[in-house]
């Protein structure tokens, strides 16, 4: 798969193309439905799939009060998207202006001239256009001008992404990562970078990577305990994550910690990212250092438990 970051950069790509167009947030089983039509209607018409999305999500655009939370930054996006066998990715930066285009210049410049599209496979439901005041009928018409087909993916799919989506979000929310991840078919992601912390877990014998995450819109499950894996230094590696205020020792601010089994090596730094398995428990209060040290070696007998299962 290309990922190409702006519209204007396709134009000199020399192939027709079956197109769909959404935000693929979480790029779930309901999504890949969509996705699998798309690489099929290729295969069969001799076309390059292409999908093109936006960033910013046009809410974080026109919606600048509400505090969006996705279930994928760009990069994790891109990443889950590269292993579904499409040709092309389109990121097209969202804009204010762009979101004055009327429909006649989106279908114009967007999908005829700037995708090359023969082919539309679009939700029933999808609008476009200056205050979204067009939808699929209007899209068909514009077929028949421009030379492209249109196809419908009925309203039982479309309304399965929607529900999926709300689930996810929901379980995520809950820390419920077992039912997120079955409905996204892949572990839930959390990437970052590691930065220095206090050190105190080390003093407990159980020290951390301390992960900060750049995007302020990803989505961060339930405070609590989870298990975790990641890859470091090409191996895989599982461990056990915190997010919370670590009460029994700070409580001031909110921070995601791991400690990882059975790996030693300075992490500082470096951009890893971990995939969500399970939940071991919620955050908690301990009367005492001491019993906040037998609590996390009881959690860590649970994790391997769980990671042997």
């Amino acid at each position: 798969m290309e990922t190409i970051q702006n519209i204007s950069q396709f134009k000199d790509i020399p192939f027709q193309t079956v197109v769909t167009i959404g935000t693929f947030d979480g790029v779930h089983l309901g999504h890949r439905k969509i996705l699998e039509r798309i690489t099929g209607s290729a295969q069969k018409t001799g076309l390059k799939s292409a999908v093109l999305t936006f960033f910013p999500h046009p809410r974080m655009v026109l919606q600048k009060d509400m505090d969006i939370k996705l279930l994928n930054t760009l990069e994790e996006k891109v990443q889950i998207l590269e292993q579904l066998g499409l040709d092309y990715l389109v990121v097209h930066p969202f804009t204010l202006e762009f979101s004055r285009l009327d429909a006649e210049q989106y279908v114009r410049d967007i999908l005829v001239e700037g995708l090359r599209a023969k082919r539309v496979i679009i939700g029933y439901d999808h609008r476009f256009g200056r205050n979204r005041n067009a939808a699929i009928g209007d899209l068909v018409g514009y077929g028949k001008t421009f030379g492209f087909e249109v196809e419908e993916i009925p309203a039982q799919e479309v309304e399965d992404v929607s529900v999926s989506s709300t689930k996810i979000r929901r379980a995520l929310e809950d820390g419920d990562v077992e039912t997120a991840n079955a409905y996204l078919s892949y572990a839930y992601l959390l990437t970052g970078t590691v930065a220095k912390g206090k050190g105190m877990g080390r003093d407990f014998g159980f020290p951390t990577a301390n992960l900060q995450l750049a995007e302020t819109y990803k989505l961060v499950p339930k405070n609590g305990s989870y298990v975790v894996r990641s890859r470091l230094d090409g191996k895989v590696v599982h461990g056990m994550m915190n997010i919370g205020f670590n009460p029994t020792v700070d409580g001031s601010k909110k921070s995601i910690e791991v400690h990882f089994f059975d790996f030693q090596g300075d992490l500082y730094g470096q951009r890893i990212q971990l995939a969500l398995l399970h939940r071991i428990r919620d955050e908690q209060k301990f009367g005492s250092i001491e019993a906040l040290k037998e609590q996390l070696k009881r959690d860590r007998i649970h994790a391997l438990d769980l990671i042997a299962q």
